[in-house]
């Protein structure tokens, strides 16, 4: 069974074709049940999202701020499993047929294992993975699996990323490449660091693959702003405040829906 990293990538380039960037929802399985995040994942790309990153919860992460932490914590006390990711992906790309990706670290792939874990993401229709903490010379197990399975694999790069370092990373990547627009967690944010139209510019001068950028976009206006300049916007932590602050689940799932939309018309310029 092969994996989705063809979909992604016409995902992405009919966005391009529009004149447009992608909008790329960012949302944890198993949050705030394994089913309510199902229904999330959908309602997001009814919404008027292009493309899902599905979160594995960690009890350790490194790049998720207290937002996303809060979820997380919410779905491992549920009992989340990968089954339960899996299952996640499966559900939402069958009902959608939109490209659906998961964003993990890499202890649990480890654990878990690298041929099994891609296997079943394929299975389950999942487009590629998004390995934050993967770093670029330890990474050809995965880059194997993942290309054999077809998916794609997105490395994360920073504005501390040096131009040497920037090239490394893109040529092992495929799909496209995740540009973090500032140093630190992700979080919902006031404005967008002005260091991110450099590190799209200095990343696609490496690769001709779409550079999306994540890490503070909340808000169709900064969805806009980062638009001008990125193949794709990133957002994770407004979605699930939006979830957090709704008084059910079901609300919850509204609210993701209504964002996406708001959003989508940023990255399209109708605002």
């Amino acid at each position: 069974m092969s994996g989705n990293v063809r979909l992604l990538s016409d995902t992405l380039a009919a966005a391009k074709q529009e004149g447009r960037s992608a909008l790329i929802a960012y949302l944890p399985a198993g949050f705030p049940t394994v089913d309510g995040g199902i229904e999330a994942v959908k309602a997001a790309l009814e919404g008027g999202a292009d493309v899902v990153e599905v979160g594995l919860p960690h009890s350790d992460p490194v790049l998720d701020g207290p937002v996303i932490q809060t979820a997380d914590d919410i779905a491992l006390r549920g009992g989340v499993r990968i089954a339960d990711v899996m299952r996640t992906v499966r559900e939402a790309h069958a009902a959608t047929g939109a490209p659906i990706l998961v964003m993990t670290y890499w202890n649990p792939i480890d654990r878990y294992g690298v041929e099994r874990f891609t296997a079943e993401l394929a299975e389950a229709g999942g487009a590629g993975c998004i390995l934050p903490d993967l770093p670029v010379q330890e990474s050809a197990l995965w880059r194997e699996h993942a290309e054999k399975h077809g998916l794609a694999t997105v490395f994360v790069v920073a504005p501390s990323s040096k131009d040497e370092r920037l090239a490394e990373i893109t040529a092992a990547g495929s799909g496209f490449v995740y540009a973090a627009s500032l140093m630190g967690v992700t979080g919902t944010r006031e404005s967008v660091s002005s260091q991110a139209e450099d590190l799209v510019r200095r990343t696609r001068a490496t690769t001709r693959i779409p550079v999306c950028v994540g890490l503070g976009v909340s808000s169709p206006a900064q969805a806009a702003e980062v638009a001008r300049f990125a193949d794709g916007v990133i957002v994770g932590s407004a979605f699930v405040k939006r979830m957090l602050d709704a008084p059910d689940d079901a609300a919850g799932v509204e609210a993701v829906r209504t964002l996406a939309g708001e959003l989508a018309k940023g990255v399209r310029g109708q605002l």
